[in-house]
């Protein structure tokens, strides 16, 4: 038998852990947003206007009750809450639309948006990241964090719900890609595997403060590549090559690659 000291202690722990709505119907909500969303990825298709007002009639309730399990947690009314977040759909699914288009444009191999939708991690990942973002915007604590961690775990691509992503985002393969809270990405920008856009050490009193670059718009980063810190900035249309170290700013048009040295080449 378990000692009673550790079952007093654990069960404190039960007692004082605030309500909370299960991960596993986190998860099946917005699974079934991305899939209302995009019927590219499942075999349920509507044929009429009145049962697709009816599923999203249901996500609105669905997430509603979410909001009320932990309205203490909440900074507003949970419907009010759930109402404004569906509002942000449509701005959220012409985002996606954009970053379908970058990847069709900027992937060889790829032939449709039906297989990009259907098939690209970074798509997967992209989806999960929008919506977790809007919920950021709307200061709903820990369900961002639930859904990006659910994509990284699916994908292998870690984007943290706080990060700032413009249109037309192209992560290329994906795997390995670490993007960090206060992290700005502009438009056009275009990722390969293994690249992070990290912080550097820093205290634990700095959380609140910019620790993560910025990426400007039309800006290449190719696989490997370590770009830290909040007051590095990657400018316009710049390219970082392979398995750079980056931890200062780097001018627009700006080329780097790396060899025994880095080098730096000026447009």
């Amino acid at each position: 038998m378990l000692p009673q000291n550790f079952l007093d202690k654990i069960l404190a722990q039960h007692q004082q852990t605030p309500p909370f709505p299960a991960t596993s119907d986190i998860k099946k909500l917005f699974t079934k947003i991305v899939l209302t969303l995009f019927p590219e990825q499942t075999r349920k298709h509507f044929s009429k206007p009145e049962e697709l007002k009816a599923v999203w009639e249901s996500i609105e309730n669905g997430l509603e009750s979410l909001l009320h399990s932990m309205k203490e947690q909440l900074d507003g009314d949970p419907s009010a809450i759930a109402h404004r977040f569906l509002d942000r759909i449509p701005a959220i699914y012409e985002l996606l639309q954009t970053d379908v288009e970058a990847m069709v444009a900027g992937d060889p191999a790829a032939t449709t948006s039906y297989e990009v939708i259907r098939t690209y991690p970074g798509f997967y990942a992209l989806a999960f990241y929008r919506l977790a973002n809007g919920l950021q915007q709307e200061k709903v604590p820990l369900i961002p964090r639930i859904l990006t961690e659910y994509a990284h775990s699916k994908t292998g691509i870690d984007i943290h719900p706080g990060a700032s992503i413009g249109r037309y985002f192209f992560m290329d393969h994906g795997t390995g890609i670490v993007i960090g809270e206060t992290t700005i990405i502009g438009e056009r920008v275009k990722l390969y595997q293994g690249v992070t856009l990290g912080a550097l050490s820093v205290d634990k009193s700095m959380a609140s403060t910019k620790r993560h670059p910025t990426i400007e718009d039309g800006v290449v980063i190719y696989s490997g590549a370590t770009i830290l810190g909040g007051d590095t900035v990657v400018g316009k249309d710049s390219i970082i090559g392979g398995n750079v170290w980056l931890t200062r700013s780097v001018p627009a048009n700006t080329k780097i690659y790396h060899q025994e040295n880095v080098k730096v080449i000026q447009d």
